[in-house]
């Protein structure tokens, strides 16, 4: 395995040419705060120097590394703030995302893996050295620009169950109407008129037959 990268390190650089840029190392130094102050991206400095691993860990002072080769030296880079996300870096540099993919390999494609203090190439053309068999991962202490959305859990509301055992109620049948009572005339004593006999009713029409005809008058 370590052959093999010290084989695809030589094929890279026989390609680029020669390197234009070195630097050395000193106490304290990081990928990306090396990157940041010689304006290299980070996938680049890591990229072309073999002796680098994925993470950058392995960086110690008085080391000799290589910044740029010919033809495949990005100098134009942005460092990720906080708020950042590949469509505004884009944006920011006249770019489309593609060719922002492109100059920087090691960025997914729904770009969740870029942290702040990247060291991004923003080249309006592809320059950057193609990726090597070499995995590159984020620092342990790697912050995202932006934090992830959780989504909110929906809360079902389950619908109440009917219970097979309970008897529907029985809709209650509407009581007819009754028909008011007639109003009774207050002139008129019912009571009177109930409790009278027949036969007073008609000695009245007795009294009349006792009355002079009207000739005899």
């Amino acid at each position: 395995m370590f052959l093999r990268c010290l084989i695809t390190a030589a094929l890279i650089s026989l390609a680029a040419g020669n390197c234009l840029r070195k630097y050395k190392v000193v106490e304290g130094d990081i990928c990306d705060k090396i990157s940041a102050a010689q304006n290299v991206s980070t996938y680049q400095l890591i990229n072309i120097n073999n002796e680098i691993d994925g993470g950058c860990t392995n960086l110690h002072p008085g080391q000799e590394i290589c910044l740029g080769y010919e033809n495949e030296d990005c100098t134009t880079v942005h460092i990720v703030v906080k708020g950042d996300i590949c469509e505004t870096i884009a944006s920011q540099h006249n770019v489309n995302v593609t060719l922002l993919h492109e100059n920087n390999p090691q960025i997914d494609p729904e770009c969740h893996n870029i942290y702040i203090d990247e060291v991004l190439c923003v080249a309006d053309k592809v320059i950057v050295p193609p990726p090597s068999n070499k995995t590159i991962t984020n620092p342990p202490t790697a912050t995202p620009p932006v934090s992830p959305k959780t989504p909110e859990p929906k809360e079902d509301t389950p619908e109440p169950k009917e219970d097979p055992k309970k008897t529907p109620e029985k809709e209650e049948t509407p009581k007819p109407k009754e028909d008011p009572k007639p109003k009774e005339d207050p002139k008129v004593n019912n009571d009177e008129v109930k409790a009278k006999p027949k036969d007073q009713v008609t000695d009245d029409d007795d009294d009349d037959e006792d009355l002079p005809y009207c000739d005899e008058l």
